[in-house]
């Protein structure tokens, strides 16, 4: 089963976009690194963009992000 949750894109690292959840600054976890290709393919958001942009992600059951689009 998946959940779809609301995230943002911090800023992007090399070609790494860090991810968190979309909610106040100190209840989020540590950011999570995601090939910032994948998110733009997914998204139609160019790379350059990204940093910033608020998204949906469905979380797996290993806990990893996967189907990003535009919130």
């Amino acid at each position: 089963m998946t959940e779809r949750v609301p995230v943002r894109v911090l800023l992007l690292f090399g070609d790494q976009a860090e991810i968190v959840a979309d909610v106040p600054t100190d209840e989020r976890a540590e950011p999570a690194r995601y090939p910032a290709a994948d998110i733009a393919a997914a998204t139609g958001v160019p790379v350059d963009q990204l940093a910033g942009q608020r998204l949906t992600a469905e979380v797996g059951t290993d806990d990893q992000l996967s189907d990003w689009r535009v919130a």
